[in-house]
């Protein structure tokens, strides 16, 4: 029986967990029982790469090389039997399915070692005391990384674990190199990844094979794929989307993208695939698609039906991860740091919360585009739904949630209605850094699973935030990530420097702010990116209201994202990318805090003008915790254990009531006049968050006040009452 849609994701993306792409587009594919198979041709790629079999053939392809080799891969080739022998079982314990192999790594004398290894001995000050599993997938990862190292020297320069052919996507207005290197003969990669593909092809028959391609590591090895099937199965179509054509291929223009593939699909898409299979199965006509580019007439030419409307949120499906070798994905550890390591290590659901961004103001991001501009959130109790079955699929409950940044009361209400169910999960996403992330919300969202959280700092300075159009401070970024931190959620953050205007100064200084944050503890883990402009943000749109310029106006024929300018009044950013990013990992490693910010760089910056206890000084001001009386109040704790005792005091006898909470890590016990005690152990069964009606602060005081009780502030925001929020008791 043939499957009318196979759906593809090319090498490479993750070798932990699958990219969700298409997952989602199987899902809503479900619904309307169209049927589809999916296959991550990355982590098929890899397996068959890094295992004997694959390091034989790359061996005897390197040997055909006569090119002179470094130092480090004449290593690797005397070394190869040690690789070929070892690979199999290195993989099986990445895979999770050998674990006692790890105390055969962490001797350090069962994997061969090549250059990779020397970062070890630099930075063993910084690692600390890891558990026997996570230093070995760490030493297993540089093993794997050596290995890339020899392939790219050897067999193929654009490979990479995570990316192929990168280089080849980048920036590229013009399709000529990138057609170029698709007429020449197949790489050794290639045909790795051919031989796969020709596989799965002569399984499914399908009538339309659709290509993800999210990142521009992703699209040479698509067009790769597409031009395969043009040429060996005619008849089978080939359409192309994901986040790459999403924001590069808007203004395509170069008819010869055509040679690899039929359609190109745009933004969210679930209605151009549905009105795709309608119109390749005779139902609909090539006008009626909607959001495809096609080649008509030796034209591309964009047809988007305008009487074809998007699907909401909640009647796209839940993904559907069947079909993937869920069993087979590999952990790595390349950075020891936990916050950082998530990304690489473990298997992650990918979900969303909120389709959008409901800030949707920061002037380097392509707000312009729908995908960002049209902000629509899932229900709490849809997005659990989702999770169950999800959870049932899988059997994994680890859950990552791939938001543009989710939204503070939506993540309150997923938070409750998790515990509600009693699910088991560990989460974590992408937010803003804003003052909604209060003391109790973050105590919520731990209590519910998460674990950590990402957000964009981007440039550590005031000014160029509000130029950013962020919507925070420095010091608030330190208070949320305090709040964060001390509820025992990790908090990695966005960096970004060479935004336009920043000055040598601000560079500094906002390293400084990096280095103190990391120093207070607030901040676990982080990344600098430098600032690209793109036609889609506002900074590329009006550059001059930025004070920078457009080296060209000029529209390429293929890919128009990124957009080259220049900046008359702003540093030379290229110059700070390596002791930026040098500092940082020391930092992330907890090392070198008391280095002079001037040691990282090979040339004289400024010295900072932040005073050295900027962020102590933030975290230190006092922030009344006065909740709003429409706030929410809610007890995730356990029932009380009361009783009650007279106390005595100069001949004076009252009775009091001793309520005793028992946490899963502490016991707590507070002591309070025997009449606020009972109705305190009364109203936290009314505040329970298995309960469906809740309380507001005001209704809470206006029962206490019918209750006979006097004086409810004094009572609710001081000792013994006040610190409850410890065990569970949360404003929101």
């Amino acid at each position: 029986m043939s499957t009318p849609v196979f759906l593809i994701t090319p090498p490479f993306t993750q070798l932990n967990t699958p990219y969700p792409a298409t997952a989602y587009l199987k899902g809503f594919l479900n619904t309307k029982n169209i049927s589809s198979f999916q296959a991550d041709l990355g982590i098929e790629v890899t397996l068959a790469l890094f295992s004997s079999r694959g390091l034989v053939r790359a061996f005897k392809e390197a040997s055909t090389n006569s090119a002179a080799h470094s130092e480090n891969i004449q290593r690797i080739i005397a070394l190869q039997d040690d690789y070929i022998q070892t690979v199999d079982d290195v993989i099986l314990f990445l895979q999770g399915k050998n674990p006692t192999l790890a105390h055969l790594i962490c001797k350090r004398n069962f994997l061969p070692e090549a250059s990779r290894f020397q970062q070890l001995d630099d930075l063993s000050h910084a690692f600390g005391t890891m558990g026997t599993q996570d230093k070995a997938k760490h030493l297993a990862t540089m093993y794997l990384e050596d290995l890339s190292d020899f392939i790219t020297e050897c067999i193929d320069p654009h490979f990479g674990l995570s990316r192929y052919a990168e280089r080849l996507s980048r920036s590229a207005n013009s399709f000529d190199e990138l057609h170029d290197a698709l007429q020449k003969e197949y790489t050794f990669i290639d045909q790795l990844m051919i031989d796969i593909l020709e596989q799965h092809v002569a399984d499914l028959k399908p009538s339309l094979v659709a290509i993800s391609v999210p990142f521009p590591g992703n699209l040479y090895a698509g067009l790769r794929c597409g031009q395969w099937i043009k040429q060996h199965h005619p008849h089978t179509k080939v359409a192309m989307g994901g986040g790459f054509p999403n924001t590069e291929l808007r203004s395509l223009s170069d008819a010869r993208v055509f040679e690899f593939v039929d359609f190109i699909t745009l933004d969210d898409g679930e209605a151009p695939m549905e009105n795709l299979v309608l119109h390749l199965s005779g139902q609909k006509e090539q006008q009626e698609l909607k959001r495809t580019f096609v080649l008509k007439d030796g034209v591309v030419t964009y047809i988007d039906n305008k009487s074809c409307s998007d699907y909401k949120q909640g009647q796209v499906g839940t993904p559907d991860y069947n079909d993937f070798w869920l069993d087979r994905y590999v952990s790595a550890i390349e950075v020891v740091n936990p916050m950082h390591s998530l990304w690489s290590d473990g298997r992650w659901n990918k979900l969303t919360m909120a389709h959008g961004c409901y800030w949707g103001k920061c002037t380097f991001c392509d707000i312009s585009l729908d995908y960002i501009r049209l902000y629509e959130p899932i229900t709490a109790q849809l997005l659990c739904d989702r999770m169950e079955e999800i959870i049932a699929q899988t059997g994994q409950n680890g859950f990552h949630f791939v938001d543009e940044a989710a939204p503070p009361a939506l993540m309150r209400a997923l938070a409750l209605e998790i515990i509600r169910r009693k699910l088991n999960v560990s989460w974590w996403t992408n937010i803003r850094f804003e003052k909604s992330f209060t003391r109790d919300l973050c105590q919520l969202l731990k209590t519910s699973g998460c674990i950590a959280v990402s957000g964009g700092l981007e440039v550590a300075s005031d000014r160029l935030l509000q130029l950013i159009q962020k919507g925070i401070t420095v010091a608030q970024v330190a208070k949320v990530n305090k709040n964060f931190t001390e509820a025992g959620i990790m908090v990695h953050a966005y960096l970004m420097y060479g935004f336009p205007t920043q000055t040598a100064q601000e560079t500094i200084d906002s390293l400084e702010m990096v280095r103190q944050m990391f120093q207070a503890g607030v901040l676990q883990s982080a990344f600098w990116h430098q600032f690209a402009m793109t036609a889609h943000s506002p900074v590329g749109l009006e550059p001059e209201k930025f004070g920078v310029k457009r080296e060209s106006d000029a529209i390429g024929t293929f890919a128009n994202n990124d957009v080259v300018h220049v900046d008359p009044t702003g540093a030379d950013h290229d110059s700070f990318s390596y002791g930026l990013k040098k500092s940082l990992l020391n930092y992330m490693h907890g090392a070198c805090f008391d280095y002079p910010l001037q040691k990282w760089f090979e040339f004289k910056v400024p010295k900072t003008s932040v005073a050295p206890d900027y962020i102590i000084k933030a975290l230190e001001e006092q922030e009344y915790l006065s909740a709003k009386p429409t706030s929410k109040v809610v007890w995730v704790g356990k029932d009380p254990q009361v009783e009650s005792f007279t106390k005595s005091k100069k001949g004076n006898q009252w009775e009091m009531a001793s309520l005793t909470f028992q946490g899963r890590r502490e016991m707590l016990n507070i002591k309070v006049d025997q009449q606020q005690g009972l109705w305190l152990a009364d109203m936290l069964s009314k505040l329970s968050v298995n309960n469906l009606k809740t309380y507001t602060l005001q209704e809470v005081k206006e029962n206490y006040e019918a209750a006979g009780l006097e004086d409810f502030e004094l009572f609710w925001d001081n000792k013994p009452v006040n610190g409850l929020y410890k065990m569970g008791l949360l404003r929101l």
